[in-house]
């Protein structure tokens, strides 16, 4: 599947009268396009960036020598060639090679390495853009907004990295909603807030969960659900075991292209259910917003400017 980058060229070439074959490109989208598919570990993206970033030489290293200039260890290097669809280091480096000589022997010009935050940066506009279409039919998330509104309390879980992404959510949720539980500590102590959750009263957890999905997150998911909780999860994969055992699931993309993941699409996925929550019940909201004003007034919890 072509990049969005790719896919822009292409029309724009449509449009004015030329082509684009494949062949033309650069050796550095080629690489990108080698490395983007599949899921990678913030380790493993270390090594293709450094790939992207030094092809003409990186592609003559032996793996040894790879891994001390990455950082890396050598096992490190090997499962990374089997991430991207290699039998071993050899074949990936002999994919390389083709790559750098084409390279070396006066290819396409490369597009400049500062461009790569740019390209991060595109890569989550097609994320937005997607995401976009699915708001065509706010159904979904107007009605989940409404549960979500209704469960008291209401169970927020967010394990490792997702943990910021809850974080979010649940200081948010507080001001529209009289009782918001985060959970972003996994094992008994998840179990123990989601059973305790249910006693009181709860019916349904928003769950995060972002690569790399955690086992403990699918077994929180799983306890919820013995428990009588339903859960709304957001996540990056329509399918897979998380989406398997969740009531609802909004599948949002993620940012790939740096080392860490970046979380555009699911803050804004966030959003848009804090905005179901608040037209459900528009009267709660507006007291509880004013009330909340009042407080911060009195204590001066903000700067002025």
């Amino acid at each position: 599947m072509p990049s969005p980058q790719q896919a822009r060229a292409h029309a724009s070439a449509i449009t004015s009268g030329k082509t684009v074959p494949e062949a033309e490109a650069a050796p550095t989208s080629q690489l990108r396009e080698l490395f983007d598919g599949p899921r990678l570990s913030p380790g493993q993206r270390r090594i293709a960036q450094y790939l992207i970033e030094h092809i003409t030489e990186a592609a003559f290293l032996s793996i040894t020598e790879l891994a001390d200039r990455v950082g890396v260890s050598q096992p490190s290097v090997t499962r990374f060639a089997g991430a991207v669809g290699f039998s071993g280091y050899p074949a990936l480096r002999e994919r390389l090679q083709s790559i750098a000589l084409k390279a070396l022997a006066g290819g396409p010009a490369e597009p400049n390495r500062a461009n790569e935050l740019q390209a991060a940066v595109d890569a989550e506009i097609a994320n937005l853009e997607y995401l976009r279409r699915d708001f065509a039919d706010p159904d979904r998330v107007i009605h989940i907004g409404r549960e979500l509104s209704r469960s008291t309390p209401l169970t927020v879980l967010g394990l490792r990295i997702a943990e910021s992404l809850a974080e979010y959510f649940g200081y948010a949720a507080r001001r529209i909603h009289p009782d918001v539980r985060l959970v972003t500590r996994g094992g008994s102590v998840a179990y123990d807030a989601l059973l305790q959750s249910r006693e009181a009263g709860g019916s349904w957890v928003l769950a995060f969960a972002m690569p790399r999905h955690s086992h403990e997150t699918l077994q929180a998911v799983r306890v919820a659900h013995r428990a009588g909780l339903k859960v709304a999860l957001i996540t990056d994969l329509a399918l897979g075991p998380l989406a398997d055992e969740a009531d609802v699931t909004f599948a949002t993309g993620t940012g790939s292209r740096l080392v860490f993941d970046s979380y555009a699409a699911p803050n804004v996925m966030a959003a848009a259910l804090l905005q179901a929550m608040t037209d459900a019940d528009p009267e709660r909201t507006q007291a509880r917003l004013e009330k909340y004003e009042q407080v911060s007034d009195q204590h001066q919890f903000f700067v002025r400017d």
